[in-house]
C-alpha cells in the first residue's frame, strides 16, 4: 500500500475534474497538476496579447511560446497551487469567462501541446501525481496506473458552472453558459491534435446523480485496489 502511483483524470469540461483530483491528492499527499489552468494560462497570454482576435492568430502565439513560462506556486492560504505566468500569479485572471470562451482553440495548437505536454509528463516522472485534463489517460501518461474518465448530463454541467461562475461575480446568464460548452466540447472531441476521448483502460465516473463524497469514496477504493495490485 506504500507504492505511490500516477493518477489520470480525463472528462469534459465542468464535470468536476479538478475538484476530485485535488481531493485525491489531499487525501494520499501527492501532487495535483490542473492541466487545464496551464492552457488557460497560455490562453491569458494571447488575450493580454490581442492574438485571438478576430479569430486567434496561431503563427504569432507559435512565435511567442518560447517567452512564455507557466509555473505552480503553492497558496497555503487555499491549500492549493496557483498558476504563474511569467512569474506572476494569475489564478484568478484565468478563470474568467473570456479565457473559456477563447482556451479550447489555443489547446488545439499542435506546438502548444507539445510544450505543455513535455513539462506535464516531466512532473510526473517521480509518480505521485494527480492530473486532470482532456488527454491525460491517452497522451501524457498513457502508463498511469489508475485512470478515470468523468462525464455527466449537459444540463447538470451548465448549472454548476453557472453557479461557479456567479459566485465568483462573474455577470453571465446560463444560455452563455451553455454556448460555451457546446462549444467547447466540440472543439475538443473533434480537433485533430489529441482529441477528448475516454482511454480503453479507465474507468467511467458518470456523476449527474452522485454526490461529491459518494464520488471521492468510489475514486478513492480504486486507488487502494490499484496500489495493492502494484
Amino acid at each position: 500500500m506504500s507504492s505511490r502511483i500516477n493518477i489520470a483524470i480525463d472528462g469534459y469540461s465542468s464535470c468536476g475534474k479538478s475538484t476530485l483530483a485535488r481531493e485525491l491528492a489531499k487525501e494520499l499527499d501527492y501532487v495535483f497538476i490542473d492541466t487545464g489552468a496551464m492552457y488557460r494560462a497560455i490562453t491569458l497570454y494571447a488575450l493580454q496579447h490581442n492574438l485571438t482576435k478576430p479569430e486567434l492568430n496561431s503563427k504569432k502565439l507559435i512565435e511567442c511560446l518560447p517567452e512564455i513560462e507557466v509555473s505552480f506556486e503553492y497558496n497555503k492560504t487555499r491549500g492549493a497551487s496557483d498558476v504563474l505566468l511569467n512569474g506572476k500569479n494569475v489564478e484568478k485572471e484565468i478563470r474568467q469567462m473570456e479565457v473559456s470562451n477563447n482556451v479550447s482553440p489555443v489547446a488545439a495548437v499542435k506546438e502548444v501541446r507539445k510544450k505543455l505536454v513535455e513539462l506535464q509528463q516531466k512532473m510526473g516522472e517521480q509518480k505521485g501525481v494527480v492530473m486532470d485534463g482532456r488527454d491525460i489517460g491517452t497522451v501524457v501518461f498513457p502508463d498511469a496506473e489508475l485512470k478515470i474518465f468523468m462525464t455527466a448530463s449537459d444540463e447538470i454541467r451548465a448549472q454548476r458552472r453557472f453557479n461557479e461562475l456567479k459566485e465568483k461575480g462573474n455577470n453571465i446568464t446560463l444560455v452563455e453558459v451553455q454556448k460555451n460548452l457546446k462549444e467547447r466540447d466540440h472543439i475538443d472531441t473533434t480537433r485533430v491534435e489529441d482529441p477528448l476521448r475516454q482511454a480503453e483502460d479507465a474507468r467511467v465516473i458518470d456523476n449527474s446523480d452522485l454526490t461529491r463524497e459518494n464520488q471521492f469514496e468510489l475514486a478513492l477504493s480504486w486507488v487502494e485496489e490499484v496500489k495493492a495490485l502494484a
